[in-house]
């Protein structure tokens, strides 16, 4: 592997888990595939001790599992983990949507609306990476807006693991214009403040993409 990518040694702990993050959810580390552990460790330029922890906190993300002795395998996505993950990640987007809408302010809507802009953009270009990070980028201005550190909290504990199944299912042309369709909805309750219309469309646009992934993991079957 590359071994130019060393990590500044002040954000270790946290550039690492993001790397690490990213390397799952982008499939460059497949379900079901061994950690290289110290491939990784000579690409970042860190021991196995920052990596272990690291691992240890996707673990708890239920991105990886871990055996003794035996190192930390990618975790394997089902239909069956997904089904208990995404209603509840859909009522959270519900929930952080109303509470986005009673505190964001016009400043926090510009910005949602310059990287809607963006996402659009890049939806145009079938650029489907910068999308989703555009995309992403969206949600989590709108959690951020809804200014409760629970939510957030509860919120982070299961992104990673419906950005990983978004991100690996097929993107049918038909659905990815769905979405864009939504995020225009989304964008136009926002302005209006209309909480309870966008927590109703963030739910609805969250069981769009389980049915994505759903009928993806069933073609795989």
């Amino acid at each position: 592997m590359n071994i130019s990518e060393t990590i500044a040694r002040p954000s270790l702990h946290v550039e690492l888990l993001d790397r690490l993050r990213d390397l799952i959810i982008e499939g460059t580390l497949p379900p079901g595939t061994k950690v290289p552990e110290r491939e990784l460790c000579e690409r970042y330029g860190v021991s196995r001790t920052p990596m272990r922890e690291a691992l240890k906190v996707l673990a708890v993300d239920g991105l990886v599992w871990l055996e003794p002795n035996r190192g930390a395998w990618v975790s394997k996505i089902t239909i069956e983990d997904l089904e208990e993950v995404f209603p509840v990640m859909g009522a959270l987007e519900a929930l952080s949507g109303e509470l986005a809408c009673a505190n964001i302010t016009e400043e926090e809507i510009e910005v949602i609306r310059k990287t809607h802009l963006e996402m659009v953009k890049h939806y145009k270009a079938r650029n489907l990476t910068s999308y989703f990070q555009s995309n992403q980028r969206i949600h989590e201005a709108i959690l951020h807006a809804a200014g409760n550190s629970e939510l957030t909290t509860m919120y982070l504990s299961l992104a990673a693991r419906v950005r990983r199944a978004r991100y690996l299912a097929n993107m049918t042309e038909e659905r990815w214009q769905k979405a864009v369709d939504e995020h225009e909805q989304i964008l136009a309750a926002l302005e209006k403040r209309d909480g309870t219309a966008l927590g109703q469309i963030l739910r609805q646009h969250l069981s769009s993409k389980f049915e994505t992934v759903r009928l993806w993991l069933e073609s795989k079957e």
